[in-house]
């Protein structure tokens, strides 16, 4: 028997040391030992082998754009959606294809190979949509890239947003998505997720929607989410973005809202290092955090995944790319440090998002697509810990990124240190 690559001697993310075969861009076999030649073989030596990193919330349109025309002077969610608004009509087809594929070659180097962008649908032009499209076609070989038909000004406040978003979905958009908390009042809010739901039955389609991010309790748009997925049969295919508010809400709603969230299968992806930079800029002290509940949201069944939103853009001024930074980050601001809550982090940014998109053949079982990522560390709880290189990056049966393996050893002033940057204890 031989195999188009195999990959020795990784840490599988229960803990099981395997060798894993590949051909024709498929798992063909995952044992503890294959007698068996290659065409190419990565040594894991005992690092940890998992499935790639998903990204479920981004938006690409405006990544990599930091500083132009301006700078968020404010750091508010508001500004950074004006500032957008300034830099829209200077966008080029050319320059929007150029930054998004740079940020795909980034994200490939972290092992990041399936990203749901929103792009904004409020521009009659629709260049970034044609941009994106371009791009999905492009990286299709090595990244799966959802998009998402997003009416960034509102579905009804901008006037020709609904007609935009349905020629991007003609246009072959994967996904429709809304941000009713920004439309002129609450009750256009909830008719813009009840005929957005509708489209999307209509048409087949995922939903994922920005939904109540904002500090007001009182954006409780989720409910109507969660009460149109139930009216719609739109089971399991319908995602609420954000969900900040929730985390100012009188605890009795909460404790109503959750099970309906649950019920329809409606998941939450909240933005742990964007939510907590834009939300609270109207407090003082106490100054709210910002996140939604998401050991809450956990505890009541509900699918939750962690997104990254912004890197260098009108909203975020900084970021790489890194889903363990998103998840890092979120296990501080939910306070899910115990060894479970931290592995679920980790399930958070690979498997649970992977499901939030849908994606097919996804995770290191035989027959599945042959995309995985080896990392410098020894566990899911340490490659959280040390956010390590990826040593090796496989995408759907082909290596397509390399790096050097950090060392652990230290010397310190002069003399070997027994301090070692890996330790597996945890």
């Amino acid at each position: 028997m031989s195999f188009d690559l195999i990959v020795r001697g990784g840490t599988l993310t229960d803990g099981r040391v395997a060798d894993i075969g590949i051909s024709g861009g498929r798992i063909a076999a995952i044992e503890a030992k294959l007698d068996a030649e290659a065409g190419e073989v990565i040594d894991a030596a005992g690092d940890l082998v998992a499935p790639p990193f998903v990204d479920p919330h981004f938006h690409m349109d405006a990544t990599l754009s930091y500083g132009t025309p301006r700078i968020n002077a404010s750091g508010t969610l508001l500004e950074g959606i004006g500032l957008w608004g300034e830099l829209k009509p200077l966008l080029t087809h050319e320059a929007v294809k150029e930054r998004a594929l740079a940020y795909c070659d980034w994200a490939v180097s972290m092992g990041l190979l399936a990203i749901r962008t929103h792009v904004d649908t409020c521009d009659d032009r629709l260049l970034a949509v044609e941009a994106l499209l371009d791009v999905r076609k492009t990286v299709a070989p090595y990244l799966d890239l959802q998009l998402v038909a997003f009416p960034q000004d509102g579905f009804y406040r901008d006037p020709t947003a609904r007609e935009n978003t349905i020629r991007a979905l003609d246009m072959g958009v994967d996904v429709v998505g809304g941000i009713p908390h920004f439309e002129r009042t609450m009750e256009d809010g909830r008719r813009s997720v009840t005929e957005l739901c509708e489209i999307a039955a209509e048409r087949g389609l995922r939903v994922d929607m920005h939904c109540d991010e904002t500090d007001d309790p009182l954006s409780r748009h989720i409910e109507q989410l969660a009460c149109e997925t139930q009216r719609l049969g739109l089971h399991g295919r319908v995602n609420g973005s954000h969900l900040t508010s929730m985390h100012s809400m009188d605890n009795y709603y909460v404790s109503k809202l959750l099970p309906l969230m649950a019920e329809a299968e409606v998941s939450a992806v909240p933005n742990p290092l964007i939510n907590i930079v834009l939300q609270g800029r109207h407090d003082s002290y106490p100054k709210r955090r910002g996140m939604t509940r998401v050991p809450e949201m956990l505890k009541a069944g509900i699918r939750v995944g962690f997104g990254q939103d912004c890197v260098l853009d009108p909203w975020y001024s900084l970021g790489t790319a890194d889903m363990l930074d998103v998840a890092f980050m979120g296990l501080h601001v939910a306070q899910m440090t115990s060894p479970a809550d931290m592995r679920r982090c980790f399930d958070m940014v690979t498997t649970e998002n992977a499901a939030i998109m849908g994606l097919e053949g996804y995770g290191l079982e035989v027959g599945n697509v042959a995309s995985l990522v080896v990392l410098d560390a020894g566990n899911p709880i340490e490659a959280l810990r040390l956010r390590p290189n990826r040593l090796c990056v496989v995408s759907k049966g082909k290596i397509v990124s390399r790096k050097q393996r950090n060392d652990s050893r230290l010397t310190i002033d002069g003399r070997p240190s027994s301090v070692r940057r890996r330790h597996t204890a945890s």
